[in-house]
């Protein structure tokens, strides 16, 4: 039996004693040598379920501006399923790509910024709601390709020089520390020498903070979008003494297993895998084939686990139901079916 899934013991509040969810620590470490931890979900598919359009070049992000209250409610959704972390919605949020679409820079600012708060504010409720309970906030960094909106996050296929590429970087990490996340998800890099560059300016722009780095893998698990060995990255992450964990994220779940066996044959720390749903897109007639039975993810937690898997959640067309699957799954229960169909996307 695995380890019972562990949700982090109540956040440690600033000197001041401030009650604002923004003071919260993100002891990782401390959860992490509990046992395993359940990770989110899908943010862009909640809010399609919602009624928030998502199908323009912001994705998910567009909604911290026009529908927080979802972004509320999704982060709610997870919480009460069984996350015990949940991550910002600041994958896609880069300021260029904000003032782009016609926000100032002040309040392209303030947009990433209420990332921070909002996902803050819904653990602080849950904490409240379910005393002795309490989740950690991740703060998301996508990789510089998510800013591009044109599929190059997962081929790596863009210069680390390019005039805007700090522009996407820096201003988030600098919102996100700002409000008080101190934790980060490092994910779906394509690119080692861009997850080391973010990692980097972690420790130069927030000091002391923990983080995760996931990569984008193909479906052997073997190598990273633009090649990079894998094993390479785990390696270099086992080194990195600011990485506190390290895996794999928006991949096909098939590929997580060989993508855990090359990490853990060069990395002792503990491994992270958040794959996609399963799910089978048909762009012919822009549809889905939804997974169910083996063929969806939740259904490889307890062997993900035995292989080192310590964070363990879902990306794509995952759902607060896959969330609910995994943590009864982590915690020895009594297999479960895999989650409903889901409702086709609006567009």
């Amino acid at each position: 039996m695995e380890s019972t899934p562990t949700r982090p013991s109540s956040p440690e509040r600033s000197a001041a004693g401030s009650a604002d969810a923004r003071c919260h620590a993100a002891p990782l470490a401390r959860a992490l040598g509990e046992g395993p931890v359940v990770l989110d979900g899908a943010m862009g598919t909640e809010l399609d379920a919602r009624g928030v359009p998502t199908a323009q070049e912001l994705w998910s992000a567009l909604a911290l501006v026009t529908a927080p209250g979802a972004v509320a409610a999704v982060h709610d959704s997870y919480l009460r399923a069984g996350a015990g972390v949940i991550t910002t919605n600041s994958y896609q949020a880069a300021l260029p790509a904000l003032m782009r679409a016609g926000l100032s820079e002040p309040d392209a600012w303030g947009t990433i910024a209420s990332s921070a708060r909002i996902a803050l504010e819904a653990a602080e409720r849950f904490s409240q709601e379910r005393p002795g309970l309490s989740a950690l906030v991740a703060g998301s960094l996508g990789p510089y390709g998510a800013y591009l909106a044109d599929g190059s996050e997962y081929t790596g296929a863009y210069s680390l020089t390019a005039p805007d590429f700090e522009a996407v970087h820096i201003p988030r990490i600098e919102a996100l520390a700002g409000e008080g996340v101190r934790l980060f998800a490092v994910e779906t890099q394509p690119r080692l020498d861009e997850a080391q560059w973010i990692v980097g300016q972690l420790g130069r722009l927030a000091p002391g903070a923990e983080c995760w780095v996931s990569f984008q893998v193909g479906d052997d698990g073997e190598r990273l979008a633009d090649g990079t060995p894998l094993a390479e990255a785990g390696a270099w992450a086992d080194a990195e003494p600011a990485v506190s964990a390290v895996g794999i994220n928006c991949v096909a779940p098939p590929a997580v297993a060989p993508a855990l066996g090359t990490l853990s044959a060069v990395t002792a720390k503990p491994l992270v895998a958040y794959p996609n749903s399963g799910d089978i897109y048909h762009p012919a007639t822009k549809t889905w084939t939804v997974a169910g039975g083996a063929q969806r993810f939740t259904g490889h937690a307890r062997p993900w686990a035995r292989a080192g898997a310590r964070l363990i959640g879902g990306c794509c067309r995952t759902t607060p139901a896959d969330t609910a699957v995994l943590a009864r799954a982590l915690s020895g229960g009594p297999a479960s079916p895999a989650a409903a169909p889901l409702p086709e996307p609006r567009s």
